[in-house]
């Protein structure tokens, strides 16, 4: 029995998903595990550390995250994926697997050459990046950053190079796992960021393994893949640069409001990540080899028909839970980081900044879909463009809010959300006409239907919150508060989906879909060769 037990569940794990909802079922529920441990390692940080404190623990990572990006981010989704998949479409596998090779070698090659640098002048940065911390903050900051420079880089490296490969060959269970057991490795050891950076890596090897890839220690910069990677990369390396300037400002200023600036900061954007990576980059990420596909064979219709239903299906989920966030911010940020050591004024500045990058949910979700839409066309050079303006303008007002208007750490919210939109606004004219554009009719009339029901959604939220707040619960007892954020939150979904309903939003069958395929997820495991199907027999999705 656990002999059977364990072979079904490795089957379960490696498993192909074929369809995109497919897929994204997968990478939903994984990602949802892995926001929620998240969120925990969250709490835990504000249990037994102060505001201040965690600024610091903040701005060590800016570093490190600095380098991860422009190695792995500006070559995976918009260069590595794409060309990995137009080998693999074509039946030569063995060169896909140089080429990863390749690409991978020369990733590391970059990183070691770069860390010790980095290590040796951690304190000179220091003052670039956080020019407002006092000696003591900046002391434990670099201590923080040279561990995460040593030890949490490489294998976070190859890791997510394993992940490109695996969702190629159209795996997407095991890549989404291990974000989980990078999380689950934080909160368990002191060195937790190092222990689940390893455990992200080791945790995909076997499946590799299985698909038949074997590591070749070769710098093949003559290979035309290898190349065309490279070549690839390069715009979209450089836009991640100049977004990392707007990432960096914004540490900068945050420094000079007070380190615990930098804590509220970081844990707005942390919860108002969770709908942006559970919905925005789920979709966009399963969707990315089946775009890849479409162009490769130059099926421009298959093309924009993936993209208009993935497009819609991140707004159907994201809507409202943006509307969620701004109705709810002050109960869902007492209960998320309400601990002993988070004061109520960050807890009041917290849920404000929280709002603010709400707005722009959407669009910070979408951006995702339409760069990945770019990048399966082998264009990552537009993205960039618009992504500088993007950054330009946000840097700007983010500058002018702080440092000349003398506004809160809110106003960092505001500056990320209005150029947001303008970063969608400009890369869904781009692509429209890259394309000899979309059906205008599917591309508008869906989403205007949607930010309707969730605008009413958001009257929903807000009358039981204030009525039952004043007349019913106790909101100083946890349990009350609890019970009041449920009470609203059923009320606001269910005035969203029967909105869905009655105005015909084709999505609303896809959330009941979704849950259909959850229900059978034990069936599935204990059959790993069973399809997930509708009432005719046809796969879902």
């Amino acid at each position: 029995m656990i002999k059977t037990f364990f072979k079904n569940g490795t089957a379960f794990l490696i498993r192909k998903q074929g369809s995109i909802l497919g897929a994204a079922a997968v990478i939903m529920a994984t990602v949802l595990l892995s926001r929620v441990l998240g969120l925990f390692r969250d709490r835990l940080l504000a249990t037994y550390f102060s505001v201040d404190d965690l600024g610091v623990y903040f701005a060590a990572f800016r570093l490190p995250n600095l380098l991860f990006e422009l190695l792995i981010m500006g070559v995976l989704s918009s260069a590595f994926i794409p060309v990995f998949t137009n080998y693999l479409v074509k039946g030569d596998s063995d060169h896909a697997n140089r080429i990863a090779s390749g690409v991978i070698n020369l990733s590391v090659l970059a990183m070691l050459i770069l860390i010790v640098p980095l290590y040796v002048f951690a304190r000179q940065i220091s003052y670039l990046l956080v020019p407002g911390f006092s000696e003591n903050e900046r002391v434990l900051m670099i201590e923080f950053t040279r561990i995460m420079l040593l030890g949490q880089l490489l294998p976070l490296i190859i890791g997510n190079y394993i992940t490109g490969i695996l969702q190629s060959h159209q795996r997407f269970l095991l890549p989404a796992l291990a974000p989980v057991i990078y999380n689950v490795g934080i909160i368990i050891a002191v060195w937790g960021v190092v222990i689940g950076a390893v455990l992200y890596l080791l945790i995909q090897l076997p499946l590799l393994w299985k698909l038949g890839y074997s590591h070749k220690l070769i710098l093949n910069i003559k290979d035309t893949g290898v190349r065309e990677v490279l070549k690839l990369m390069l715009p979209r390396t450089f836009g991640l640069g100049i977004s990392q300037i707007d990432t960096t400002v914004d540490l900068i200023l945050a420094s000079f409001l007070g380190s615990r600036s930098i804590t509220i900061f970081n844990f707005a954007q942390h919860l108002q990540q969770v709908p942006i990576g559970l919905f925005g980059a789920t979709f966009a990420q399963a969707t990315l080899p089946t775009l890849s596909i479409s162009a490769a064979k130059h099926e421009m219709e298959n093309f924009k028909e993936a993209f208009l239903a993935s497009l819609n299906q991140i707004l159907f989920f994201v809507l409202p839970a943006s509307v969620m966030l701004m109705v709810l911010r002050i109960p869902i940020v007492r209960l998320v980081f309400g601990a002993a050591k988070f004061d109520w004024a960050a807890t009041v500045s917290t849920g404000r900044t929280v709002s603010f990058f709400a707005v722009s949910i959407f669009a910070q979700s979408l951006v995702q879909l339409f760069a990945r839409g770019f990048y399966a066309l082998y264009d990552t050079k537009t993205p960039v463009i618009i992504g500088s303006i993007s950054v330009v303008v946000n840097t700007v007002l983010s500058v002018v809010f702080v440092r000349f208007l003398n506004l809160p750490v809110w106003s960092l919210a505001i500056s990320t959300s209005v150029a947001s939109v303008i970063n969608l606004l400009l890369l869904a004219i781009s692509l429209h006409v890259k394309i000899k554009g979309f059906n205008l009719q599917k591309l508008l009339i869906p989403p205007f239907k949607m930010f309707l029901a969730s605008f009413v959604t958001g009257i929903f939220l807000y009358i039981p919150l204030k009525l039952l707040d004043q007349l019913v619960f106790d909101t100083t007892r946890v349990v009350d508060l609890i019970m009041l954020t449920g009470v609203a939150m059923i009320s606001g979904l269910s005035v969203y989906i029967f909105l869905a309903w009655f105005l015909d939003i084709e999505e609303v069958g896809l959330f009941f879909r979704l849950l259909k395929k959850m229900k059978t997820v034990p069936q599935i495991f204990a059959n790993p060769s069973s399809e997930l199907v509708n009432g005719d027999n046809t796969p879902v999705g």
